[in-house]
């Protein structure tokens, strides 16, 4: 080649790219206040979802934050066009990061953005190389405090597990209790989001919360009238005083089957068909691209998850189902579940009060799950909760995973009498497990109850009494953290076909009586201590010669409390917990600590369950 046009090529392709990557601008979307989302936007390669070099396995975006002594280490993810729920888009130059910031004060960064061969799931970076545009690239800004009040979630700050029983919020160092809902586990196979599908007729449209929809949600909604519904039935919840939902963010091939981040290979109408044949079940081999993702899809999702923020929900990410924990690297911890965890960590992570759940009624073997859960520990910057659910007659393997054998920091419990009569022990052997090897796990039933009856709504059981008294209260005063209610599949608006969060009504109300109960007591200093009352069908949380809790089933005037022998003399008070309002007084108003007392009688209906609590 003539050395002047060999020159002359080198000085081009110089320029190009330099032109191609010349650093621009970072775009700071959000709030710069503390707790609250802040967004990082990029401009780097012009890509598309099925590009041949694949943007979200083969590039690696990740920022460090730091303010102080806080270092937080943020992965990123490509956005498309950075507007993606409002266009739908699957093509363009936008990555993200998203960081919820802990600390007032000024934060500088620091960018990374690697590209190589499947360089966003590898151990280190020293087989990457630089991916030009933003690597490198710094700057700072300045938070102030939140401006946030009431349930909001920014007002609270971070939920933290903090080696305790309760798990607790950073901003107000309050310990925390969730009452919510479990199902339906298909929340997110929703119509008004991207690429829904209808594989076994379980689709969601969310008709009966239109009615809900509150103008405070109207900028989470996407292209002009879509997500009214789900938003209003998080309205709905939060109205009822819940303060947790669940979902699962990947069936394939299980229950469901419409719920999944992935990008499909086939048409709708093709998938679906193919689904919906149970005796055929290997969709996740023949419909999807393994290991890219459907950009807008997932940014509506954070528009309802970003919404729940603000109403104070705890957001219970299941991600994977019996059916589903064995399919990605055909059960072998690999790429594919790889990719899968980053993604959800770095489009979600950032979310204040949440837990990740590695599994429903998860059966993988034990080194599988210790690889999973040690992945997204060391990724997940702000440690949040991180839990497994199991079948309820497979709850012996927590004793593999309690202590220091995992990073989890505690179990989501699956019970199965009809009448809920295992939880409060269940419970019980749980928490004094974890606890006997120095690592409290924080530990949650949710799914209490048979799977065909579970939950009934109000027009089957309107008084939910088993519910209300051996799920609810067997699960707190045996120093569970929460329940989230699962809905029996043989009743309407079932585990995969509810719709309407209004056919248990009733019973949110009682939810809503135990959270203002607990919020008058020390919870979190109390212990279980069932041995100091007489009444077998009674519970009782105890921080001994100071404040002792009681629930009862029946017969709330034999009572006998074991005070012990330091004569101090304590109020009485009782709570209705079917009807809530004040503390009320029965026909004993105090009494002494003389070994074993009677507690009198309730202000009225003795015969019905009843809570007591006695103050020094």
């Amino acid at each position: 080649m003539n050395p002047q046009l060999k020159h002359l090529i080198f000085i081009l392709s110089t320029i190009f790219f330099i032109a191609c990557n010349q650093q621009k601008e970072i775009k700071i979307e959000g709030e710069l206040k503390k707790w609250h989302r802040i967004t990082l936007n990029f401009e780097g390669p012009e890509t598309n979802e099925l590009a041949e070099d694949n943007p979200f396995l083969n590039y690696r975006l990740e920022v460090i934050f730091k303010n102080g002594n806080e270092v937080f280490k943020i992965p990123g993810f490509f956005a498309a066009d950075g507007n993606a729920a409002e266009t739908s888009s699957s093509k363009g130059n936008i990555w993200k990061v998203r960081f919820t910031p802990n600390a007032v004060g000024e934060w500088t960064f620091t960018t990374s953005f690697k590209k190589g061969k499947n360089i966003a799931v590898a151990n280190n970076l020293d087989k990457a190389t630089s991916a030009g545009f933003m690597d490198g690239q710094s700057g700072k800004f300045q938070i102030t405090n939140t401006d946030k009040t009431g349930i909001d979630n920014r007002a609270k700050g971070k939920l933290q597990y903090v080696g305790e029983s309760y798990l607790k919020f950073a901003e107000t160092q309050k310990y925390f209790i969730k009452l919510g809902v479990d199902a339906p586990e298909n929340l997110l196979a929703y119509t008004d989001f991207d690429v829904s599908t209808n594989a076994l007729g379980f689709q969601k449209k969310w008709q009966p919360h239109a009615k809900d929809f509150d103008v405070t949600a109207a900028p989470f909604v996407w292209q002009k009238n879509k997500g009214k519904n789900l938003l209003g039935a998080i309205n709905y919840l939060a109205n009822e005083g819940l303060n947790v939902f669940s979902f699962l963010t990947f069936n394939v091939d299980g229950d469901d089957r419409n719920v999944f981040p992935h990008l499909l290979k086939s048409s709708i109408v093709e998938y679906e068909e193919y689904a919906s044949k149970k005796k055929n079940k290997e969709a996740w081999e023949t419909h999807f691209h393994k290991t890219r993702f459907d950009v807008s899809k997932l940014a509506q999702w954070e528009r309802i998850f970003e919404y729940a923020e603000t109403k104070g929900m705890f957001l219970h990410f299941k991600t994977h189902e019996t059916e589903t924990d064995h399919l990605m690297d055909k059960g072998v911890f690999g790429i594919e579940g790889k990719l899968y965890y980053r993604e959800l960590i770095a489009r979600f992570g950032h979310h204040l009060s949440m837990n990740w759940n590695l599994g429903e009624e998860n059966n993988q073997p034990i080194p599988e799950v210790l690889k999973v859960a040690n992945y997204v520990r060391n990724l997940d910057a702000y440690k949040s909760h991180l839990v497994i659910h199991t079948f309820p007659n497979k709850d012996h393997r927590y004793a593999d995973l309690i202590g220091n054998q995992s990073p989890l920091t505690g179990a989501s419990l699956q019970l199965s009498h009809p009448d809920f009569n295992d939880v409060h022990p269940r419970v019980l052997k749980w928490r004094s497990k974890s606890n006997a090897t120095g690592k409290k796990w924080a530990i949650a039933v949710d799914e209490p109850g048979k799977a065909k009856i579970a939950l009934l709504p109000d027009d089957e059981d309107p008084e939910h009494n088993f519910a209300r008294g051996r799920a609810m209260y067997g699960t707190l005063f045996a120093g569970g953290y929460g329940v989230e209610w699962y809905f029996g599949y043989a009743s309407p608006n079932s585990d995969l076909t509810c719709q309407d969060f209004r056919s248990r009504d009733l019973f949110w109300k009682q939810n809503k009586y135990a959270l203002d109960f607990f919020g008058k007591i020390p919870f979190w200093e109390m212990q279980p201590k069932d041995n100091l009352i007489e009444n077998k069908t009674a519970y009782c949380l105890a921080k001994e010669n100071q404040e002792y809790a009681i629930y009862t089933e029946t017969n709330a005037n034999k009572i006998k409390l074991d005070l012990g022998n330091s004569n101090q003399e304590f109020q009485i008070f009782w709570y209705n917990p079917r009807k809530g309002g004040e503390l009320q007084r029965g026909n004993l108003t105090t009494v002494k600590a003389k070994g074993v007392v009677n507690l009198g009688n309730p202000p009225s209906e003795k015969e019905k369950d009843w809570l007591l609590l006695l103050k020094k």
